[in-house]
């Protein structure tokens, strides 16, 4: 009698299933989720190995000739081609002469022109393309002849233009450069201009490449001379910079 009730207070579901059925749907779910666990594991196994596969393969570098013509450096080998490819690349290969062009524009515009707020910088980054021993030289010069304190204090802006960039003939990295630089003074809120017409001469030596110094090119030696040099004075000021326009 007692049997009797405890059956009728169970689920109509549950009265009528054998045990063995719920064991049978137990064992589908573990089934199941062990084909889904050894699935998910063999994709963790194979993206590991792909993985490891990319890591070990060299990078691939490609290099422009000075003609504009692509060629690929590195890489995974295929055939005599890409050995042959490989050895060039382990030779090195020089700087080219726009490289070196690049490089005296670059110089000239950082040490040549310059405002208050930009000089500190403008003269860090010059000194960074020269050579160890011009960079001490033209550092204690700076240091000797106050120029950065002059440039503040006068408030001093530099503006500087390149004419024309010839390469010397018989010389490996020498270019003479003829340019227009004009610097304007304020004084008492009163403005004067000098316009300056100067030949200069950079010399350039050949380094190994990094990635602070791509074209593997320093400055080793610079100098100027002025050739035509007037001083602007009056009530309007004109910049011949800017093509005599006020």
């Amino acid at each position: 009698m007692r049997k009797d009730s405890r059956i009728g207070e169970l689920p109509e579901i549950t009265r009528y299933t054998k045990y063995y059925e719920h064991d049978g749907m137990l064992r589908a779910y573990a089934n199941r989720s062990m084909l889904l666990a050894m699935i998910f594991g063999v994709l963790s196994v194979a993206s590991l190995g792909f993985a490891i596969y990319v890591r070990m393969q060299p990078p691939t570098v490609i290099r422009v000739d000075k003609d504009g013509n692509a060629s690929v450096v590195g890489g995974p080998p295929r055939g005599r081609a890409a050995f042959s490819l490989s050895a060039d690349a382990a030779e090195g290969v020089g700087p080219t002469d726009l490289e070196g062009r690049a490089v005296v524009r670059q110089f000239l515009d950082l040490y040549l022109a310059y405002t208050p707020d930009s000089v500190d910088r403008n003269l860090a980054d010059a000194l960074n393309l020269m050579t160890a021993n011009l960079r001490i030289y033209t550092m204690n010069k700076l240091r000797d002849e106050d120029t950065v304190g002059k440039i503040k204090n006068n408030h001093m802006i530099s503006g500087f233009e390149i004419r024309s960039v010839e390469h010397v003939k018989g010389t490996p990295w020498t270019y003479t450069v003829f340019g227009v630089k004009e610097v304007h003074h304020v004084k008492n809120a009163t403005e004067t201009t000098d316009q300056i017409v100067g030949r200069y001469t950079v010399r350039l030596v050949q380094t190994t490449r990094s990635e602070t110094n791509p074209s593997g090119l320093l400055v080793a030696e610079y100098g100027e001379q002025q050739m035509v040099g007037e001083r602007e004075t009056g009530l309007l000021q004109r910049s011949a910079l800017d093509n005599g326009k006020p």
